[in-house]
Order: C-alpha cells, then structure tokens, then sequence
C-alpha cells in the first residue's frame, strides 16, 4: 500500500513540477505578460480583391453497380433516400428472410414511406441478386 502511495505523491510532484515551468515558460515568452492580455494573437485575414478567381469542384460521387433486374430502379429510388445503395451490395450474402426482416425493418422501424408493392419488389429483387444462393462474386 505505501509503494502506491510514494508512486501517486511522485506522479504529483512531478506533474505540478511541469506544470510550473511551463507557465513560466509562457510567461517568459510574453504569452502571460500583462501587454497581450485580451488580445488576439491571429493575423488579420487577407483582403480580397476583385480580380480574385474562387471556384469549388464537384462532388465526388461512387456509383454503386447494384445488379440488373426487376425491382432494381424501386431498390434505387427507396434505399437511396436514406443511404447509399452501397450498403446492399457491401453486405455478406443475406438468406431471403433476412432481406425480407431487413426491408420490414426499413419501414416499420425507421419510417422508409415506401408502398407495400414496392417494398414487395424490393424484397424480391434482394432475393434474386443477393442471397447465398444468387450472389454473384
């Protein structure tokens, strides 16, 4: 018990230690001298002028190469609302119920407004490109 306690006062002593010289460091530097008290020590920023040229570049978007088949643009337009179909095809090949549970999840869960036909057509189209037994990679 007394070896933690040496070690817990060392830690102190030394750590208020540094924490000393480092205020008087600051304050030898000028950092705490009464002079630069409330100021800003950033420079000003630069004028702009009027021949000054600012443009932004688009967007880097990743097209996701979902598989062709029915359902495909219902999968598109719904799951896209809220995230990127990447999420579909980065996912291990999922049994059939499991989309099914997933898509029902969508919905009921998170609030997709998608009509009962076209989460049908979505299911389905799950079922057709990315179970174990239709994944194709």
């Amino acid at each position: 018990m007394t070896i933690n306690l040496r070690r817990l006062f060392a830690g102190l002593v030394a750590g208020t230690a540094i924490a000393g010289g480092v205020a008087v460091a600051q304050h030898q530097l000028g950092s705490y001298a009464a002079p630069n008290l409330g100021k800003v020590s950033q420079p000003a920023a630069r004028e702009l002028t009027d021949d000054s040229r600012y443009g932004a570049a688009s967007y880097p978007t990743f097209e996701v190469g979902l598989a062709d088949g029915a359902g495909k643009s219902e999968t598109q337009i719904y799951c896209g609302v809220c995230h990127t179909t990447r999420y579909i095809t980065m996912q291990p090949p999922l049994p059939a119920a499991t989309w099914d549970a997933e898509v029902q999840k969508m919905v009921k869960t998170f609030g997709a407004t998608i009509p009962e036909a076209d989460a049908q057509k979505i299911a389905q189209y799950l079922h057709e490109h990315y179970t174990p037994e239709t994944r194709k990679q």
